[in-house]
């Protein structure tokens, strides 16, 4: 895989994860995925056994300390040590680490500011997909529109999404909720939106963006960028 790499030292590196790849290996999980790579890039995770819970998590997932979906691209963290990995996932449990993500929506999303907050949980009918309801982990995810255009027939917005808590497939569910659901999501646009989406928007178009954290080593603050992806500029080219 060609993984370009946004940031690198003795503890730690931050990748810029393409789209169609997965992150954590599973059963059901086909081809190359992020643990892959890094097993191939460094050794070090290869045949070792963890004498703790924390470093038999380090181990068995390479390093990896938080996940992206498989469509979604941008900024993912590899811890190259079990203190980087225990520290870092530290950080993403007390939402010490700000994220923004940047995604495209159907419709014109008003107020131009805003935040969603409501519960997220797995539907208890369909182990893919999430949903709002009493039984969910409180979620806030603020957000900033960015640009509005009209294309194939309707209006789209361009956003900056700010995550506050970090729970499975949040801001998909969060923008579905208030009715403007991510462009090409096949889960949540509805089938005939994703369907029509897909004739023209490869993908779930949502990007990991722009990261702020504490070095894991020394504590200075950190921002880390991945570059808008081509295929979202294509649609609405980012300007700012």
């Amino acid at each position: 895989m060609d993984i370009s790499i946004l940031f690198e030292d003795e503890s730690f590196l931050a990748i810029n994860k393409p789209v169609g790849v997965v992150v954590n290996r599973a059963e059901s999980v086909k081809g190359e995925t992020i643990q892959d790579w890094m097993e191939q890039q460094y050794p070090i995770f290869v045949h070792q056994q963890g004498e703790t819970p924390e470093q038999s998590a380090f181990v068995d997932r390479s390093g990896v300390v938080h996940r992206i979906d498989k469509e979604t691209s941008g900024i993912l963290l590899i811890a190259k040590t079990i203190i980087s990995f225990i520290e870092l996932q530290r950080q993403f449990k007390e939402h010490i680490i700000k994220k923004t993500y940047l995604a495209i929506v159907h419709g014109e999303l008003v107020p131009k500011e805003g935040e969603v907050r409501a519960p997220v949980g797995r539907l208890p009918w369909n182990k893919e997909r999430f949903g709002i309801g009493p039984g969910g982990k409180d979620s806030v995810t603020k957000y900033a529109v960015v640009k509005t255009i009209e294309k194939e027939g309707e209006k789209l917005t361009l956003v900056s999404l700010y995550p506050e808590t970090g729970r499975t497939h949040q801001i998909r569910v969060h923008m579905k909720y208030i009715n403007h659901p991510l462009l090409g999501d096949y889960l949540y646009a509805g089938r005939k939106t994703s369907r029509d989406d897909r004739e023209w928007a490869p993908r779930v178009m949502l990007h990991a963006w722009k990261m702020v954290l504490q070095h894991p080593q020394t504590g200075k603050e950190l921002a880390i960028d991945a570059p808008i992806p081509d295929d979202m500029n294509s649609i609405i080219p980012f300007v700012g």
